[in-house]
């Protein structure tokens, strides 16, 4: 599952998530909030706000319809229909979802949530959408631990600094992109950081460790000439950095990941998306029992332009 560009099909987006959690008897249960505007039973979703890219306007949006914060997981797919009444499509993209904290607070928009058993979801809820939704998130395992995977961000030509290539620092756009990654990962839950030791890398993790705090870990078999000397080392270190515990994002390089994500890829029986893996880019891997199970690539979708 890849998310591709809204901007080329839809001229209104908006964003939202199948939260879930397990009843105590360990049965996995869906939210669905009913607004009483069209009196319908869906997903909690919203439009984005100006500059807002998909995944922080899905987790507002969630704590907006229901009070509950949250933290995403795979992404699910899309959705693209008519707006009655206007010549638009309107897209929606959604990613499954899990309850960090707070309670539900009815407001003008959703008068009421319930938490619906997957057996009983399907009928339950008022759109077929929203039910191809729930029928993605129920293709996988819903337990499943997230890696974050960052390639650093713009930091001029290589060929024109004069110091050691390790000392490259990001250049403004570089920084720009720092600064725009940060919010988004956190929208998955991003509470560990690591870095190949080159400045570039750690510089675009930055702010995102400014917004948590704590260190940023240096994974050396991550940089270039690590991963080159010790592949196979390389792949090994990032399995152990998968937790179901914690979530981590991890700064890596150009000449590292593609070669990375394809071997561990292969290894697991996952189809990667195509990817550009450009400067500023980052891809979610999502895991089962240790094994890859799926990858989303972000890139477009962290432009607000």
């Amino acid at each position: 599952m890849s998310f591709s560009d809204p901007r080329v099909t839809a001229n209104i987006l908006a964003a939202g998530a199948v939260l879930w959690r397990r009843a105590p008897d360990g049965c996995v249960e869906v939210a669905l909030v009913h607004r009483p505007k069209y009196d319908d039973w869906s997903l909690p979703k919203g439009k984005l706000d100006p500059g807002e890219t998909p995944m922080v306007a899905a987790v507002r949006e969630v704590a907006e319809e229901t009070g509950l914060r949250c933290r995403l997981g795979r992404y699910l797919g899309h959705v693209t229909y008519p707006v009655t009444g206007h010549r638009k499509l309107k897209r929606v993209d959604y990613w499954a979802a899990t309850v960090t904290d707070g309670t539900f607070i009815a407001n003008p928009e959703v008068d009421e949530l319930t938490w619906q058993r997957v057996d009983g979801v399907m009928e339950a809820l008022s759109y077929p959408m929203d039910r191809h939704m729930v029928r993605n998130f129920l293709r996988l395992p819903p337990d499943t631990a997230t890696l974050l995977l960052v390639r650093h961000g713009k930091a001029g030509r290589r060929d024109r600094f004069t110091g050691d290539d390790d000392e490259r620092p990001l250049d403004r756009t570089g920084r720009a992109q720092a600064r725009a990654l940060a919010p988004n990962l956190l929208a998955f839950g991003a509470a560990d950081i690591y870095s190949a030791p080159p400045l570039r890398c750690v510089q675009t993790m930055e702010p995102l460790t400014e917004q948590l705090g704590g260190d940023i870990r240096l994974e050396p078999l991550l940089s270039e000439t690590g991963y080159a000397a010790a592949p196979d080392a390389a792949l090994a270190r990032m399995r152990e950095l998968v937790s179901t515990d914690t979530v981590r994002a991890i700064c890596s390089q150009g000449k590292v990941i593609p070669d990375l994500l394809a071997r561990w890829a292969e290894t697991d029986g996952v189809a990667l998306p195509p990817a550009r893996n450009r400067k500023g880019s980052a891809w979610v891997l999502s895991f089962s029992d240790g094994r890859l199970v799926a990858a989303d690539h972000l890139d477009r979708a962290l432009r607000t332009e």
